[in-house]
């Protein structure tokens, strides 16, 4: 009987703790779960807006460098990779180009030679570019036409643009060209610009050749249009027909002025990578040619020009005054132009 008392009072008295209630459970956990997510979603935030406020990174596709292997140290300088502003050069932007300039005086072949050159398929001469008298005004804007030139954004007829392996023009000593020599000279030897000079050795008959030029502007023989160049015999003998009248009394000074602007041109410049030509050499004999392609680093090829000569006949014959000419050089340092001629 005890037995079952005790039994009954230790089963009876003994708690057992409660079981903790599921929602109340869940109300403490939300507001910490709501704590930590503000938290998070603020640094988030912070971080996206100093990454917005910074500078931006811009990403440079970096183009591979043109390179010439197996050239010779003294060439580098002379060997350009153009990268024009008015087109692309497309598969041709890795073949190399070089600057050239053909310095020369009026009346003395330089316009049939340059012809020559253009017909070649990979060089582009652009003519008298500085005759327009605002290109050289000042050295800047000499300069500064060069500038486009040789970075092939100067475009002319003669411009064959992508694959282009020389590009250069047709320079007048008294186009700025000695005036500003020393600026010029400077960027020659900066951009690795090559120069070929072009004289005629007998002055007399770039004389003749001037005044009857000059004669034919207000003339216009050929139908009322003048013209220095020509492209047929007939059009030539038309032009030849007028004989001109040689002053004298100027003469040997006018002879003597073309000589200084030719001999101070080769002085300014000989420290530049050039070379000499005479128009008188090349038609005589034409394989010169393939010395001046090779200059310019291009494949020799057989150039070809349009152009007629005009003034073929002896001196004599195409002076009207050759017995006075003849006078006011013998015994002078020019007698030899009486007689020096050539054969076409």
């Amino acid at each position: 009987m005890a037995d079952d008392f005790c039994d009954f009072t230790k089963d009876t008295f003994i708690l057992k703790p409660p079981k903790k209630s599921p929602l109340l459970l869940r109300m403490a956990v939300l507001p910490f779960a709501m704590i930590c997510g503000i938290y998070i979603c603020s640094i988030c935030l912070k971080q996206i807006g100093s990454r917005s406020s910074g500078p931006l990174v811009t990403v440079h596709v970096v183009e591979r460098p043109c390179e010439m292997t197996n050239v010779d140290p003294s060439e580098k300088p002379y060997i350009h990779f153009p990268k024009p502003k008015t087109f692309s050069r497309a598969e041709c932007a890795c073949n190399p180009v070089r600057f050239f300039a053909i310095f020369s005086t009026q009346r003395s072949g330089s316009g049939w030679f340059e012809t020559l050159l253009n017909s070649h398929m990979n060089i582009s001469s652009n003519g008298e570019i500085f005759s327009v008298k605002v290109r050289k005004s000042n050295a800047s804007t000499i300069l500064e036409t060069l500038d486009k030139l040789y970075d092939l954004d100067f475009l002319t007829s003669a411009s064959k643009n992508e694959c282009t392996t020389a590009v250069g023009l047709k320079w007048m000593l008294n186009q700025g060209l000695l005036q500003h020599h020393e600026e010029i000279v400077e960027y020659f030897k900066q951009r690795g610009v090559s120069a070929i000079f072009l004289f005629r050795r007998n002055l007399l008959r770039r004389m003749v050749s001037m005044l009857a030029n000059s004669y034919d502007q207000n003339a216009k023989l050929l139908n009322g249009t003048h013209k220095s160049h020509v492209h047929s015999p007939k059009e030539a003998e038309i032009l030849a027909s007028y004989k001109p009248t040689v002053n004298t009394t100027t003469l040997i000074a006018n002879l003597k002025q073309i000589q200084g602007m030719t001999a101070n041109a080769l002085e300014y410049f000989k420290s530049t990578r050039h070379m000499i030509l005479f128009y008188e050499d090349i038609i005589k004999n034409q394989t010169m040619l393939n010395d001046v392609q090779d200059f310019l680093k291009v494949p020799i090829m057989d150039l070809h020009s349009r152009q007629v000569k005009i003034h073929k006949a002896p001196l004599s014959l195409q002076v009207e005054n050759w017995s006075d000419v003849e006078k006011a050089l013998k015994g002078t340092p020019y007698e030899s132009f009486l007689h020096a001629d050539y054969k076409i």
